[in-house]
């Protein structure tokens, strides 16, 4: 652990009093696996590279060495229900969300900052950021929970022509160790709220802050037909809940591609 690179916060109870900082590793996600039966709630493994980084749908996660935030969150969610655990999902996005903000000097550029479904953290149409959750069951319950954070901060060019960094938003360098103190700090409130059952509050903001939400807009199924839709809800499930031409449809996760 080496808190000349990355502080413990101060105002946390749980998360990230135990930070493993790794200057590089295959992944974060499977580091924290590993540690996960023996080690505290709320530990953070972190690295300056990650050379087998993974993203949703199987992707690699593009990230240039020593300029953003890779890090995994172990977490013991066991009081959550199977079929609730979107809500961890809601809860690290809204962190995210909640501590990037706190970066925009400008308020009036806070509005184009969005979660995209499922777990992608977006500015306007570019992606900035990426979340992996890896659920270990136990009975109806989660035992351990692997989330994995991928965020753009100082890199600047990108092969993926729809990846921004916060250093491409508002033009200057960010302290990583800031960053990441403010995110920990974050998490552990929405994290809170979510162990408290505040599942209404956590879905509401979630919506408030969702991409593409109550607009209409193109979308292409698993079968490959483009439709045009309006997101209306989430359940409860995670399912997206989308009003287009013909009635309400429902969609899991890799089974509907936003388009434009």
């Amino acid at each position: 652990m080496q808190e000349k690179l990355y502080k413990i916060p101060a105002n946390t109870q749980i998360i990230g009093k135990k930070i493993i900082y790794l200057p590089t590793c295959h992944s974060t996600n499977d580091i924290a696996s590993e540690l996960a039966p023996q080690i505290e709630e709320g530990a953070v493994v972190i690295t300056h590279q990650q050379t087998q980084g993974r993203g949703q749908r199987g992707n690699t996660w593009e990230a240039e060495a020593g300029k953003n935030l890779t890090f995994s969150l172990i977490l013991k969610p066991i009081f959550l229900p199977v079929s609730q655990q979107f809500y961890l999902n809601v809860a690290v996005t809204l962190a995210i969300s909640d501590a990037l903000k706190c970066f925009f000097p400008d308020q009036s550029q806070v509005h184009h900052l969005k979660i995209k479904w499922s777990n992608d953290i977006y500015y306007a149409d570019a992606k900035l950021g990426g979340i992996l959750i890896e659920n270990t069951l136990e009975g109806k319950n989660i035992k351990n929970a692997i989330v994995g954070i991928g965020l753009n901060i100082n890199q600047t060019q990108f092969h993926h022509t729809k990846a921004i960094s916060l250093k491409n938003i508002l033009q200057k360098d960010f302290s990583l160790s800031e960053v990441l103190e403010k995110i920990l700090e974050c998490l552990e409130i929405r994290y809170l709220a979510l162990k408290n059952k505040k599942l209404q509050l956590l879905k509401q903001s979630y919506l408030n802050q969702l991409y593409w939400y109550k607009e209409i807009r193109l979308y292409q199924d698993n079968a490959g037909s483009e439709f045009m839709g309006e997101i209306i809800d989430i359940q409860d499930n995670g399912r997206l809940v989308v009003q287009a031409e013909g009635g309400i449809h429902f969609f899991d996760f890799k089974e509907i591609i936003f388009v434009k």
